[in-house]
C-alpha cells in the first residue's frame, strides 16, 4: 500500500501543471508563516507550476490590528475586520515575494463573480494574464461586501471551486492537521488516511466543523465538500499539515504526507464545469427510470419521451436539474425549451414535438454536450 501511496503522489505531480494552494487563517495568525509559505510557492514555480494562492486570514489580521481576541458576529463588524486586514496581508505577501524576483496580485471575489458566465470568464482571463507575467495571484473571498446570498462560505470551498474554474489538476489545502483522520469507536481522531479513492457517508460522518471559532469558519467539512468538487472535475485534491514550515517542498518531493484524494473519471470538460459546479438552476425536471438510465449510464441525451414532469419556471438556454422519480439529482445541463413549451411536450416523441409547439424544434430536451452528470 505504501507504494501505491508514493506512485499516486508522483504521478499527479508529474502530470499537473497548474496548481491551486489554500492556507487558512489559524495558520497565518503567526505573521511569520507568510515567508515561509511563499518560499514553497516559489518551489512549486521553480518546478515550472503555475500557482494560484486562496488566502484566508485579512479577518484573522484586522482582529489583530484592532486587539481583538474573538472574532464578532454582526456581519458589519466582520467586513470591517476584513477591510482592515486585507491590506495589510497583502503588504506581508508582497514583502515576501519580493526575495524570490516575483509579484503577487489581488483577485477579491464574491459567489456572484463565478456563476455569472460573462463575469466567470472575466475572472479566469484575469488569472491567466497574472499567469503570463509569471505573477502569483492572491485571492480570498470579498469579505467586506459579501452577503449571505453572495457568499462561498469557506475558503475551501473557494479554491475549489477555482481549481475547477481554472482546470488546475491539483488543489493543496493547508491545514492545521495531518490530515483526514480516522474516527475510532471511542470518537477520538485516529490514524491518518493516505490516500481516498472515494468520499463515503463514513468519512462525511466522521468530519467535524472546526475545533477553534476565536479566528475561522470552516473545518474538515468543508475540506471534503472541495475534495468531492475537485475530484468530481477529474482532478486531485491534497490536505497536508501547513504547520510544518517545509510542507510544500516535502509535497513536491512527492513524500507520503497529508491525504491526497484520487478522481475517479477522466477531466471533465470545461463546460460542464460551468454547468454543473457555477450555474444557477432555474428549475427542474424528472424523468422516468428508463431515461434515468440512459443519461447516466449510457450518456445519452435526454429526450421529452423520458421526462415526466417540470418544475420552476425557466426559458430556453437555463440551466435545470435533472431528478429521478425519487427526487435525486441526476445531474444538471442546459435546456433547449422554454418551462411552458416543456409542460406541453413531456411524455411527447420527437416527430410529435413541431406539430404541437407549430415550429421547427430541438428533439432532445437536453443535449448531452449541455449535460453534466452528477457523481455517484
Amino acid at each position: 500500500m505504501a507504494q501505491k501511496e508514493l506512485e499516486c503522489r508522483r504521478q499527479v505531480l508529474a502530470e499537473c501543471r497548474q496548481v491551486v494552494v489554500k492556507v487558512g487563517t489559524r495558520l497565518l495568525t503567526d505573521q511569520s508563516r507568510i515567508p515561509k509559505l511563499i518560499a514553497g510557492i516559489a518551489a512549486l514555480r521553480e518546478k515550472g507550476y503555475q500557482v494560484l494562492l486562496v488566502s484566508s486570514g485579512a479577518v484573522g489580521i484586522g482582529m489583530q490590528q484592532l486587539g481583538l481576541a474573538k472574532r464578532p458576529r454582526k456581519l458589519s463588524e466582520v467586513q470591517a475586520l476584513a477591510a482592515i486586514g486585507q491590506e495589510k496581508l497583502m503588504s506581508l505577501y508582497d514583502q515576501a515575494c519580493q526575495p524570490f524576483g516575483f509579484k503577487s496580485a489581488q483577485l477579491l471575489l464574491t459567489a456572484a463573480d463565478l456563476r455569472a458566465r460573462e463575469r466567470h470568464l472575466n475572472v479566469l482571463n484575469c488569472i491567466k494574464a497574472l499567469w503570463a507575467h509569471r505573477v502569483l495571484p492572491i485571492v480570498n473571498e470579498n469579505d467586506s461586501v459579501s452577503v449571505d446570498e453572495l457568499r462561498f462560505g469557506d475558503n475551501d470551498i473557494l479554491a475549489g471551486m477555482l481549481s475547477t474554474m481554472t482546470g488546475s489538476q491539483l488543489t493543496i489545502i493547508l491545514t492545521t492537521e495531518v490530515g483526514l483522520r480516522q474516527r475510532n469507536a471511542d470518537g477520538a481522531l485516529g490514524e491518518r488516511i493516505s490516500l481516498v479513492g472515494r468520499i463515503d457517508d463514513t468519512m462525511r460522518a466522521s468530519a467535524t466543523g472546526t475545533d477553534n471559532a476565536t479566528f475561522s469558519i470552516g473545518g474538515m467539512t468543508s475540506k471534503l465538500r472541495a475534495a468531492a468538487m475537485v475530484t468530481a472535475a477529474g482532478d486531485y485534491l491534497w490536505i497536508a499539515d501547513g504547520r510544518r514550515d517545509d510542507m510544500l517542498q516535502r509535497m513536491i518531493a512527492g513524500e507520503d504526507v497529508g491525504t491526497l484524494f484520487v478522481p475517479r473519471h477522466s477531466k471533465l470538460q470545461a463546460r460542464k464545469r460551468f454547468i454543473r459546479f457555477f450555474a444557477k438552476c432555474a428549475g427542474a425536471v424528472t424523468v422516468d427510470d428508463g431515461a434515468a438510465a440512459a443519461v447516466v449510464d449510457r450518456g445519452r441525451s435526454l429526450l421529452p419521451s423520458g421526462v415526466v414532469s417540470v418544475s420552476g419556471k425557466f426559458r430556453r438556454g437555463d440551466t435545470v436539474e435533472v431528478l429521478d422519480r425519487q427526487g435525486r439529482v441526476l445531474g444538471r445541463g442546459l435546456v433547449n425549451f422554454a418551462s411552458e413549451e416543456c409542460a406541453l411536450i413531456i411524455g411527447k416523441h420527437g416527430v410529435e414535438i413541431p406539430k404541437i409547439l407549430q415550429r421547427d424544434a430541438d428533439e432532445e430536451l437536453i443535449h448531452r454536450d449541455n449535460l453534466s452528470i452528477a457523481e455517484n
